[in-house]
């Protein structure tokens, strides 16, 4: 067993040593909870001492996990978010008020547990989750957002009781593992309803909607739904912040400014108002104004460190990496480029082999120029193999070695008033941010 010694000893074994779902896929997963029990276990039991809100859901968790955390932030709660993947630094998966887990606690922790995790053998994600709990533990959070990793029922996260669920929506993703229609992914997703704690659930389907109710009703959990609570419209919108309003009014507020952008905005401020109108009615004894919401929600970027999702990169050509990486978010995402100006699109795409990706190469614009690369990792889509399968689409385009050559051709082609989106993968863009 080699000696961890450094910050970089640590990363370097907890991205070598364990499984990742990043690098191997489905079968990273160990799909139950008796691996993270024992280790939960072994370091006290820290998920029993901090108060939390749970949160799952195909699209849009971690956007409202960030919303969430951002208001609770500005209320003045020292606020614990754990959200997952990363982008960029695997410490954005653990954040205190918007500050990364520090490099000193995250190698004492590994050093600490070395032996132990020799022992029990948690999967990468079991231990993030792990090192997250004890970290809001240590720190004494008054409160933190846990965003579900994949599913819900056997996701490690789920070792908590929070003082409220939340299911964003659900949209057909991860089928190895969750089930291939909407309602066995909802009946996973719903494994976060915990005895007689209140559950908001964001959108209401048709598909799901019993499902949830029946799964609330066995568990003796509120059930609400945010259609039923409130409605939000966008008044106006541009790639750098956006107006909405709120109907009918809720928690004194009307309308409101979210530097949130792109097509999810108004549902993920729907979710995250929902959210918070639920737990404010339940929960009296939290203070948090009016005043605190209009300021979380028009800074969630700056309070959380948000990134990722319809993230700007340059606005001349205006060019966005998003991490839309499924049916219902690609969706949603090409909807809203056909309400933008531009001259001509450009789209940057990197796909992960293990997806069903022919419905999304149906979705994809056909006038569009491609450029066909790959993010560095092992599940990445060889270039020249996912170039051959969109020309079967019509899609047209070249292939490129890795996102740098095909932004290197992007500066090169693309004009002034051109539109270019980098989508198809979270690690593709979290390459380029």
């Amino acid at each position: 067993m080699k000696k961890i010694r450094t910050y970089k000893d640590s990363l370097d074994y907890i991205f070598s040593k364990l499984p990742i779902f990043q690098r191997i896929g489905p079968k990273a997963l160990k799909y139950d909870l008796s691996n993270i029990i024992k280790l939960i276990e072994a370091i006290g039991n820290p998920h029993l001492k901090f108060k939390s809100i749970h949160i799952a859901g195909t699209n849009g968790k971690g956007t409202t996990s960030h919303a969430l955390a951002s208001i609770f932030q500005q209320a003045g709660y020292k606020t614990g978010l754990y959200t997952s993947p990363h982008y960029k630094d695997f410490r954005e998966r653990i954040r205190i008020n918007g500050k990364f887990i520090t490099r000193s606690y995250l190698k004492s922790f590994i050093i600490k547990l070395q032996e132990l995790i020799e022992k029990i053998k948690p999967s990468y994600f079991e231990l993030s989750v792990a090192l997250a709990f004890k970290y809001f533990a240590d720190m004494k959070v008054d409160i933190a957002i846990i965003e579900t990793g994949l599913g819900g029922r056997l996701d490690s996260t789920n070792i908590i009781t929070p003082l409220l669920s939340v299911i964003t929506n659900i949209s057909i993703d991860h089928t190895q593992t969750l089930g291939n229609t909407l309602a066995e992914i909802a009946t996973e997703k719903a494994g976060i309803i915990k005895d007689n704690i209140p559950v908001v659930i964001g959108e209401k389907q048709a598909k799901c909607e019993k499902t949830f109710k029946d799964i609330s009703d066995k568990k003796h959990s509120p059930v609400y739904f945010a259609d039923d609570i409130l409605q939000i419209t966008k008044i106006k919108q541009n790639p750098y912040c956006t107006k909405l309003k709120v109907k009918p009014e809720i928690l004194d507020i009307s309308t409101l400014k979210t530097d949130l952008t792109g097509p999810f905005a108004p549902a993920n401020i729907k979710y995250t108002l929902a959210a918070l109108y639920v737990f404010s009615e339940k929960y009296k004894d939290w203070n948090i104004t009016k005043d605190n919401i209009l300021k979380g929600l028009r800074h969630i970027k700056r309070n959380t460190k948000y990134i990722g999702r319809w993230h700007i990169l340059s606005r001349k050509p205006l060019t966005i990496a998003d991490g839309a990486h499924n049916i219902g978010a690609i969706k949603n995402t090409l909807e809203y480029i056909n309400s933008l100006k531009y001259n001509k699109l450009h789209i940057i795409f990197g796909i992960v082999n293990d997806k069903n990706w022919d419905e999304i190469f149906r979705l994809l614009p056909k006038e569009a120029e491609y450029y066909f690369t790959k993010a560095h990792i092992p599940r990445a889509m060889n270039e020249i193999d996912l170039k051959n399968r969109a020309s079967e689409y019509n899609l047209r385009g070249t292939s490129y070695k890795n996102i740098f050559e095909a932004q290197k051709s992007v500066k090169n082609n693309a004009k002034e008033d051109d539109l270019v989106l980098i989508l198809g993968s979270i690690y593709l863009v979290g390459e380029v941010i």
